[in-house]
């Protein structure tokens, strides 16, 4: 089921965008990038519709789904 972002609160949407984050793990790549920065990417990408949140019931857990379908 995808989360309509725009019937959660502010803040536990946030919740889930900083467990979505604290899940990846550490990031090696070339340039350094903050927990809050990782954190408000991911928001900015919520909000304009790059990304969704599918809750799965039976799992009791949630994904990101990126809006061309992958995961």
């Amino acid at each position: 089921m995808i989360v309509p972002i725009d019937e959660l609160d502010s803040e536990t949407l946030r919740n889930i965008a900083e467990s979505i984050v604290l899940r990846e793990g550490t990031d090696y790549g070339e340039e350094e990038v903050s927990f809050e920065e990782k954190v408000t990417q991911l928001l900015t990408k919520l909000k304009a519709g790059e990304v969704y949140i599918e809750y799965s019931e039976l799992h009791e857990s949630i994904t990101l789904i990126a809006a061309d379908g992958s995961s």
